[in-house]
Order: C-alpha cells, then sequence, then structure tokens
C-alpha cells in the first residue's frame, strides 16, 4: 500500500513539557485521516512538524515519500496547509491574494492569473473576486484560505480545524470541496473537534490526547470498540431527570449521563431496553423518547479520553501557543 504521510516515534518537546509522546501515523494516497482530540493533545503540533515548520526531537516521518527533516523543501512543494484561522491578507481583494501566492510558488503572470481565476470558479468566490476580503463573510475567508492552499496543487493537504466558527451552511459546502478534493486523489490530514465533521469526511480516525494516538481505526471500528449500544431516555418532565439516571443506572449497570434534557448509557445487552422500560413504568415516569442506537464518534471520544470533544475554551493549548 502506497502512503501519504507516514509518521514513527515523533516525539517534541517545549521546555519541560512534551507535546508529542510518540506519534505513529500511516495514511494510504487518496484517502482523508481524522485526527482528533482535546485542546493541548497534540493535534496541531503534530501538524506542524509534518508540515516542516517546527522539526521532531525524536522519531521520523515522511510526506509524499519525502523525509520532512532531510527533504523539507521538496515537502514544502507538495503540500498545502490552512491553519485554524483564515490567513488571507485582508486588505487584498480574493483575486490579488491567490495571484500574490501564485507567484511567491513561481507561476508566471499568465499562469498564476489563469489559476486564481479557476479556483475562485471552484469555491464559487468568482462574483467576489474583485472584493477585498475583509469584506467577506466567515464562510467566504475560509474558502479563499483552503483555495489559497491549492494554487500549487498540493498532493496533501493539511486542514487544522478548518470549519471552527462556521455556520452549518458554510460547514457542508467545506465538506463538498474536501469530498471533490480526495476524489481528484488528494490525500487530507484534518483535524477538528467536530464528531459528525470526522464521520463525515474520515476514511479513518486517529484520536490522540497527551501526546499519543490512543486509538485508530475506521468510524465503524472506533465506534464498536465502545460497547457498541447506547439507551438514551428522554422524559416528559425535565423533573424526572433524576429518576430517569436511577432507573438506567440500575438497568445497565453503569453511570448514565444527563445533557439537553435527556439520560444515556452505554450498554452491551439489548435486553436492558424491555428492563428499562418496565422500571419507568413502575417508577410512574412518563417518556417522551427512549432509543437503543449504536454508539456515536462523540460517545466513543468520551470512552476514550474521559471527555468529550468539545472542551472549555480557557483551557491551556499548548500546541496552540507555539510557532
Amino acid at each position: 500500500m502506497e502512503y501519504a504521510i507516514r509518521a514513527e516515534g515523533l516525539v517534541r518537546r517545549f521546555g519541560a513539557t512534551t507535546a508529542l509522546a510518540g506519534v505513529d501515523l500511516a495514511v494510504p494516497a487518496g484517502t482523508v485521516l481524522g485526527l482528533l482530540g482535546p485542546n493541548g493533545a497534540g493535534k496541531t503540533t503534530t501538524v506542524r512538524v509534518l508540515a516542516t515548520l517546527l522539526s521532531a526531537d525524536e522519531g521520523h516521518a515522511s510526506v509524499a515519500g519525502y523525509d520532512v527533516a532531510r527533504d523539507a523543501h521538496r515537502v514544502r512543494q507538495l503540500i498545502g496547509l490552512t491553519g485554524q484561522y483564515a490567513s488571507v491578507d485582508e486588505t487584498l481583494t480574493g483575486t490579488e491574494n491567490l495571484l500574490l501566492i501564485g507567484r511567491l510558488l513561481g507561476l508566471g503572470r499568465a499562469e498564476a492569473r489563469a489559476r486564481a481565476r479557476q479556483l475562485l470558479d471552484d469555491f464559487q468566490l468568482t462574483d467576489a473576486g474583485g472584493r477585498a476580503a475583509k469584506t467577506y463573510s466567515g464562510g467566504m475567508r475560509r474558502r479563499l484560505d483552503l483555495a489559497a492552499s491549492l494554487v500549487g496543487r498540493p498532493q496533501v493537504l493539511f486542514l487544522d480545524e478548518p470549519t471552527t466558527g462556521l455556520d452549518p451552511r458554510s460547514r457542508n459546502e467545506l465538506w463538498d470541496i474536501v469530498r471533490s478534493l480526495v476524489l481528484d486523489g488528494v490525500t487530507v490530514l484534518l483535524t477538528t473537534q467536530y464528531m459528525e465533521e470526522a464521520d463525515q469526511l474520515a476514511n479513518e480516525i486517529a484520536v490522540v490526547d497527551h501526546g499519543r494516538v490512543i486509538a485508530q481505526g475506521t468510524p465503524e471500528e472506533l465506534k464498536a470498540k465502545t460497547g457498541g449500544q447506547v439507551l438514551m431516555v428522554r422524559p416528559v418532565h425535565a423533573d424526572d431527570l433524576p429518576s430517569v439516571v436511577t432507573v438506567l443506572a440500575a438497568a445497565a449497570g453503569a453511570d448514565p449521563e444527563a445533557t439537553a434534557g435527556q439520560v444515556s448509557v452505554p450498554v452491551n445487552d439489548p435486553g436492558v431496553l424491555p428492563s428499562t422500560v418496565r422500571r419507568l413504568e413502575d417508577a410512574r415516569v412518563p417518556v417522551a423518547e427512549l432509543a437503543l442506537r449504536g454508539a456515536s464518534l462523540d460517545e466513543v471520544f468520551l470512552s476514550l479520553t474521559g471527555h468529550r470533544a468539545e472542551t472549555d475554551s480557557t483551557a491551556t493549548d499548548l500546541e496552540g501557543s507555539v510557532a
């Protein structure tokens, strides 16, 4: 199998703090790897090492067959990178931003202009090409930022939380763009904290926590590792939530989680469902919704790391504070 990205034993330290503690990755060409993890887990640091922006203290990695340390210049010619925040020049127009990148990459004037026109059309920005980027909406800026990373027709694209802050429509539009790139043979490494995003786009997912890959597999494989199913109950009356927690804990033999007016608990035995119904009837708790479903990626993440992907905004993010 041809791998577009390989990493073995990557270690990166910042003073006394170890951001990467031995990361191993293997991404087949023409696929999407979703890199999941909370703030400070090592996602962005991994991307920066693979994109030659940081050097590893230990281990080695290759991108498109080239070593990121020995052949850094060649790697840079073959990759595109879109960071967590749009990096376009807001004083330049959309066209001028893409022309600038094209010229910096060594394209001739005519070639750079043709490439800019093509990308503006591909990203539905043609009508806004003559406007300053500062007049763009958030979704338009992200599309322009992604277009800028594609001027050089990269073989490998690193997307570091590309849809952060976007509304659902803009996020869906960006997902469609990523899918089309993969169909054209581009390999994508996507970091995200949105479980739905990883589920929609990733062929494989690697979960990173405390600088290590703690689980890797297809979305279906990771979901299966949680025990397979989740029992969810939404009572008619919010006052009955404590009673539902007690019933589910007794029926499933595990600690339920109560959020947003509903209670859920992982289960391994489908026979828990009728038992729960009887217990709720005995407790005289009217139910608005009751379901036994497969585990979600969010629940996989919770099971693996002990907390959900959405972390508090005040959390320390070492990887976002460097470079």
